[in-house]
């Protein structure tokens, strides 16, 4: 993926429904140039598909925060499933190291936020945790409305 990918996926990231024709006057290129490096993308696997982002998933929630989880012996695809079942719960990763899993979750207030963290060291396989809460975003990837 070279610098030209980089800056169309930058855009259609912040605007998926953007036209070949405003991405190309944007890139500074012909409109078949921009159709046929979506096209790659898409074969390739690069750009697996578009989506819509709805007005309660773009508003941020006051407190936010990442959660750290060990989970016990094989219990990671149980916790996972019911993670999943949090609202609260905008991401789920598996990762290596001394945690096997990163959620990211965010809440209304303090309070609701202790509630959902005491809710989720409930969760049968969860065996510790750690959570840090995020103060400020000076940079997302994500999209902005």
């Amino acid at each position: 993926m070279d610098d030209f990918d980089q800056r169309l996926i930058t855009l259609l990231r912040h605007n998926g429904r953007r036209s070949v024709s405003d991405l190309a006057l944007e890139l500074g290129v012909s409109r078949a140039t921009v159709r046929s490096r979506m096209e790659r993308l898409e074969r390739s696997g690069d750009i697996v598909g578009y989506t819509v982002i709805l007005r309660a998933d773009a508003v941020s929630l006051p407190v936010r925060g990442i959660m750290l989880i060990e989970v016990e012996g094989r219990a990671g695809d149980r916790v996972v499933d019911a993670l999943a079942g949090f609202p609260e719960v905008s991401a789920i990763h598996t990762t290596n190291g001394r945690w096997d899993l990163v959620i990211e979750l965010g809440a209304t207030s303090l309070t609701e936020f202790d509630g959902i963290l005491r809710r989720i060291r409930l969760i049968t396989g969860v065996i510790a945790s750690e959570t840090n809460l995020l103060l400020a975003t000076p940079r997302s990837a994500r999209a902005r409305l």
